[in-house]
């Protein structure tokens, strides 16, 4: 078990950076999506990986699930909605701006240097 999720993080983390290292607004912006996903998950699985325990320690419980990484990834969530919301936007804009969606600029840039 601890393998496959060990693994669903490695490959979340992996795609998520190769998709944030690509020249284009949207690909970009699922690359965040996925490297937040990733660290949810990974924050998920730091209070053990546990089935059926209940999340509160009770008088007649002797296993039961950490209730922090569950409130830590569930308040991830919500800032990583508003955050893909805002990284949206300034896409959104800059594409609406220049009707071109590139991250990088740097050849406009080079070529608009040599004129005076």
């Amino acid at each position: 078990m601890e393998f496959l999720v060990a693994s669903a993080i490695g490959l979340m983390t992996a795609a998520g950076i190769y998709l944030v290292l690509r020249l284009r607004t949207f690909p970009v912006i699922l690359g965040i999506s996925l490297l937040t996903y990733a660290v949810n998950v990974f924050l998920f699985t730091s209070g053990r990986l546990v089935i059926g325990a209940p999340p509160v320690l009770r008088d007649d419980v002797s296993n039961y699930a950490d209730p922090l990484p569950q409130a830590l990834v569930l308040t991830a969530i919500v800032i990583s909605f508003g955050m893909t919301a805002v990284a949206v936007m300034i896409g959104l804009g800059a594409f609406l701006g220049s009707d071109d969606d590139h991250i990088d600029d740097q050849a406009e840039a080079s070529s608009s240097a040599g004129q005076p």
